[in-house]
């Protein structure tokens, strides 16, 4: 992320916060990522520089003036303005961090060869809410590389509970007895 997806997405944030529109506005905003993701086309053409500023401003207004919240199309026409609209995933990244910040959150991602069923994701979550303190949001994703057991990012913490794992943490520790 960049100093200025953060400076942006920040200040978007305490506009938010001042506003009491934090969870409207984080909504919204991952819901406008997700449309940019599946069509690219859409923000190159917001970008492109032979299309004068206000006929850009008008696709966004025609876009979401009707469905998002005002301050985030305006959010939108003001990265459009500044050619920064390629930020706009980092400022997403950076809003949701302060949003999870200031709501006691962690996210967390578990890697996995099969996807876990509810009952043991509940159990893992009730586990790393009990480590951080904090309330978890938990994704998973399924990795056939990991042959049994689970990978956790946690804060920036990884928690790797797989037999790879486990294997390479022993080969480290014989390696540091026999030298």
């Amino acid at each position: 992320m960049t100093q200025t997806a953060r400076l942006y997405g920040s200040s978007l944030y305490e506009l938010a916060a001042e506003e009491q529109l934090t969870d409207v506005l984080m909504e919204q905003m991952e819901e406008v990522r997700q449309l940019f993701r599946e069509n690219p086309e859409y923000v190159k053409l917001l970008g492109e520089p032979s299309i004068p500023g206000e006929k850009r401003e008008e696709l966004l207004e025609q876009a979401f003036g009707g469905q998002a919240q005002r301050y985030l199309v305006n959010f939108l026409k003001l990265l459009c303005q500044r050619d920064l609209m390629r930020e706009y995933s980092g400022c997403c990244q950076e809003f949701r961090r302060r949003y999870n910040e200031d709501h006691n959150i962690a996210e967390a991602l578990v890697t996995s060869a099969v996807v876990l069923d509810e009952t043991q994701m509940a159990a893992l979550k009730t586990k790393l809410e009990k480590i951080s303190g904090k309330q978890v949001l938990l994704t998973q994703k399924t990795d056939p590389k990991v042959v049994a057991g689970l990978r956790v990012e946690l804060e920036g913490r990884q928690l790797d509970g797989t037999v790879q794992g486990r294997l390479s943490e022993m080969s480290k520790k014989l390696n540091e007895v026999i030298v």
